[in-house]
């Protein structure tokens, strides 16, 4: 807490700013999450539907319902603490964004330094997800695009989808022993799908199937992928945290223009929002505290 006549103070004009920053910086993602929510519950009734999920493996719609309702929850007390100046919601909305933060920082450090580690637990996943494709209509969608989009195959190579009951080679079917059409090799953008072109092609030797199927693994064509485009997976992540971090940075400041009206006045109104209140200093700190006059006071 500052001394007695060096408290930390801003001008009314800051008070007020940094209000509507911040609640318009929380009713924003407030609004997103809550659409984020309603598509995901639209989408969870219409898998619920056409019953075409046996497991959670990848539910998209159950994904964009755990994300929405965290965005939903932790905006609203945002909202709520930006329009009311109450210090216990201010800062669990400062905390949790802050944690979140953090966490996806950790999270991304990880999976860079055990990326072998990351890799194979991707491929794990996907496999499982191979064994059920024509059960779980959400991943066969998404598996079909990464194939088509990427040019890839399986999971580490082709022949994961030899996991598949239908496409394992002991299969009775007509499926036995082949892969997806998704995996064709297409020589025209519009050319219709020839869905038996992948037909009996894990009989056959690698080095002959480069004409007729992509027999990269889809993660090692992701990753290439993503070396590729590195400016705009970090424009991406930047446009992640980056207000992530704004938001933290604002909830900081505001809270502390609201103690020092609580040191000052007493409560939060009187006087920060009075034409007639007398203009106040505040503790010089430098450069930065010229710049910043809602900066705290740092001892």
């Amino acid at each position: 807490m500052s001394k007695e006549g060096e408290i930390r103070y801003c001008h009314r004009f800051s008070y007020i700013l940094l209000k509507f920053i911040l609640f318009f910086y929380a009713i924003v993602w407030w609004l997103i999450g809550g659409f984020v929510l309603a598509i995901g519950i639209y989408a969870e009734v219409e898998r619920q539907r056409y019953k075409t999920l046996e497991g959670m493996f990848l539910a998209p719609a159950i994904i964009l319902i755990l994300l929405g309702i965290v965005m939903f929850v932790v905006s609203f007390i945002g909202v709520l603490a930006s329009l009311r100046d109450n210090l216990t919601l201010l800062k669990v909305f400062m905390y949790t964004l802050a944690i979140c933060l953090i966490l996806e920082l950790l999270g991304g450090i990880l999976a860079l330094v055990f990326r072998n580690q990351t890799v194979e637990l991707l491929n794990k996943n996907i496999r499982k997800g191979i064994v059920n494709y024509y059960d779980d209509l959400d991943f066969k969608n998404i598996m079909d695009f990464v194939q088509k989009k990427f040019k890839c195959c399986g999971a580490l190579e082709y022949s994961d989808w030899e996991f598949n009951m239908y496409h394992n080679c002991s299969s009775p079917g007509p499926m036995a022993c082949g892969v997806p059409y998704t995996c064709c090799v297409t020589t025209k953008p519009n050319e219709v799908a020839n869905t038996m072109c992948g037909c009996d092609v894990l009989k056959r030797q690698r080095l002959n199937l480069m004409d007729t199927i992509h027999i990269r693994g889809c993660t090692d064509a992701f990753f290439i992928w993503l070396m590729d485009n590195y400016k705009i997976m970090a424009g991406l992540l930047l446009g992640i945290l980056l207000p992530q971090f704004f938001g933290v940075i604002v909830s900081w400041l505001y809270i502390t223009r609201v103690e020092d009206a609580i040191n000052e006045y007493g409560h939060y109104m009187d006087g920060l929002l009075d034409p007639n209140a007398e203009e106040r200093g505040f503790k010089s700190q430098g450069r930065v505290a010229k710049w910043f006059k809602c900066m705290p006071e740092i001892d």
